[in-house]
């Protein structure tokens, strides 16, 4: 299913999220199930698929990195259940310097300094792929689609490197 169609937009990765909210509830007043409580048992089960739809869709462009693979997806390069990994041996240095001072807080004297410091460069890091992941999917080319799917693959092991620094750090405050 193409959200984009479902929600009236034009497939991009910079979307206005406000009319994206204002959509979502226009659509679940429009599908809602309680407004088919007197209709047919099929009419119901329409209502409740559709309305799972809306929701998956929300979900998907609301959030720039799961609008990114749906929006390659849509260009036929699917990533969900891929496990190819990240060849660009500059990412791979990076990811072992963080690896490394994650090992560090542990046994650090001042583990706070150290959880912030690799949040901000977690935060750096993200910020430039998602410039370049913004660019690459503008242009629509098999080349840069490619490209695009390498980012959102370092984008996604971000996402994992900061939940295991989050649950370092409630394990530090526990």
């Amino acid at each position: 299913m193409n959200y984009f169609e479902l929600f009236h937009f034009t497939p991009a990765f910079d979307i206005d999220t406000t009319a994206l909210a204002e959509r979502y509830r226009e659509l679940q007043r429009a599908v809602h199930p309680d407004k088919f409580a007197h209709e047919s048992e099929q009419q119901k089960l329409l209502s409740v698929q559709r309305t799972a739809q809306i929701n998956d869709g929300y979900q998907t462009l609301k959030t720039p990195l799961r609008r990114a693979e749906h929006m390659l997806s849509l260009r036929g390069i699917d990533l969900s259940h891929e496990t190819t990994t990240v060849k660009d041996t500059s990412f791979l240095m990076q990811q072992m310097e963080w690896r490394e001072a994650l090992e560090d807080i542990n046994h650090s004297d001042d583990p706070q300094d150290l959880i912030d410091d690799l949040y901000d460069s977690f935060a750096q890091f993200e910020k430039s792929l998602f410039s370049q992941l913004s660019s690459l999917l503008e242009n629509n080319n098999e080349q840069d689609n490619l490209s695009a799917a390498d980012q959102i693959r370092k984008l996604k092991f971000m996402a994992k490197l900061q939940d295991e620094l989050s649950r370092i750090e409630d394990q530090l405050h526990d």
